[in-house]
């Protein structure tokens, strides 16, 4: 066993009456006794065994010969103890190499594209699997495993473990697969653990320079130039044990089944900033342009609305010429203007009136904070009939102008430019999405 401190001790996870789809773990290193598990689960008789044959395994990947280790259960799923486990390993000083990683589940290998709706994007507490979990069940175009503001900076370090085997883990369905990174290094550390987990898009917060952009974007690419040199699989070989020694079969099928269906060399990871200060604002459209990996461009003003000392309203005046920047910056460069959340899940008229005026305004998407506000969010940025009729009309002229060889597109008497055509096919395809 190598450790790089001298920890005896070490915990994670969360327990207590509020904890769901959580465990605890503390781990105690010892000098002799072998492996010793206290385990205290809600589903003991189904799944005791497994968790303990799971616990102890993972000692013998991680080098750990004699250790006691108390588990307090509340239905966790095993990725999450996984990541409770090696959380606390990795507290101890002890050298984990590239972790114990759960195999890619069903549903986790989709693909994403650059111009896919991203009406609601969902934020989830990236140290909390129980929001985690059904998630995709409530169909948000996109779902946010947070790393940052809704983590506390005593658990980060868990929070990267948690969010890495979710990403392997949960079947979001439909949704884009976004996580939120933290500032600076920290965030850049971030990536290290999600860029190889089919990551879709890494939103970065607090922008307020293209150089932010581009660090990540860097880092990005740096990780998945080196991802097939790297361990994928599940649950690594332990060092100096061979296959015969006691690595499962299935284990050895499901790293050749991800590395298999998981091809590194082609996977994009997209960008989101976050536009958060009046300097970021002045700068959207630098930052923008920062690298051709953004896909969008979003704004957060429970941050922006201090940076300027004003009090954030629903009526949102204090905020317009930042959203303003924001939708013109996105459309000079060809990417998604996305708005902020709406921080009263209860108001849901409030919420309805400040979607459709971001939809006034230009953006494309809004962000959310609780499911309950997905489908608001989605039936407000539906088109209006008028709006869907007007486009069917302005396609059919285009295709019927392609169909003769014609350059220039015509409605009646009135000459239709490219962007006003591409505006009616985007509206024409996601009410046909809407409908499907």
């Amino acid at each position: 066993m190598k450790t790089k401190k001298a920890n005896k001790t070490a915990e994670a996870g969360g327990r207590g009456a509020g904890v769901r789809s959580d465990c605890w773990v503390r781990i105690a290193l010892a000098d002799s006794g072998g492996i010793e598990i206290d385990l205290k689960s809600k589903v003991e008789p189904m799944y005791g065994a497994s968790i303990r044959k799971l616990t102890a395994d993972m000692m013998a990947t991680f080098g750990i010969e004699h250790a006691t280790i108390k588990i307090e259960d509340a239905g966790a799923l095993p990725f999450v103890i996984m990541a409770r486990i090696e959380a606390a390993v990795r507290r101890l000083g002890v050298d984990v190499g590239q972790g114990y990683l759960p195999a890619f589940a069903s549903g986790t290998q989709c693909a994403t594209d650059r111009d896919r709706f991203r009406r609601s994007r969902l934020y989830l507490p990236g140290n909390e699997p129980k929001f985690m979990l059904n998630a995709g069940l409530h169909k948000p175009d996109g779902v946010i495993l947070d790393l940052e503001d809704s983590v506390a900076p005593t658990v980060k370090d868990e929070a990267r473990l948690l969010v890495r085997n979710a990403l392997r883990s949960i079947d979001f369905y439909s949704a884009e697969r976004m996580v939120r990174i933290n500032q600076g290094d920290r965030g850049l550390a971030d990536l290290d653990f999600v860029v190889e987990q089919n990551v879709h898009v890494v939103l970065i917060p607090k922008v307020e320079s293209p150089q932010q952009v581009t660090r990540v974007d860097e880092r990005v690419k740096t990780i998945l130039k080196n991802a097939p040199t790297q361990a994928r699989d599940a649950g690594f070989r332990p060092r100096g044990v061979s296959k015969a020694d006691g690595v499962s079969s299935n284990r050895t099928a499901a790293r050749a089944k991800a590395r298999g269906s998981s091809d590194t060399s082609e996977h994009r990871v997209f960008l989101m900033p976050i536009i958060e200060s009046a300097l970021g604002a002045i700068r959207a459209y630098e930052i923008a342009t920062a690298s051709p990996n953004v896909v969008a461009l979003t704004i957060g003003l429970e941050d922006y609305t201090a940076d300027i000392h004003a009090q954030r309203t629903n009526e949102g005046r204090e905020s317009f010429w930042a959203r303003s920047q924001v939708v013109n910056a996105a459309r000079a460069t060809g990417v998604q203007p996305i708005d902020t959340v709406f921080s009263d899940v209860g108001d849901v008229e409030g919420l309805r009136a400040s979607v459709l005026e971001a939809k006034s305004l230009g953006f494309d998407g809004k962000g959310c904070i609780h499911p309950r506000q997905i489908a608001v969010i989605h039936e407000a940025f539906a088109p209006t009939q008028g709006e869907l009729e007007q486009a069917r009309r302005i396609v059919a002229a285009f295709e019927q102008a392609q169909a003769k060889g014609l350059a220039a597109v015509s409605l009646g008497s009135k000459m239709i430019d490219p962007p006003v055509v591409r505006r009616a096919q985007r509206i024409v395809k996601l009410a046909e999405a809407m409908n499907e």
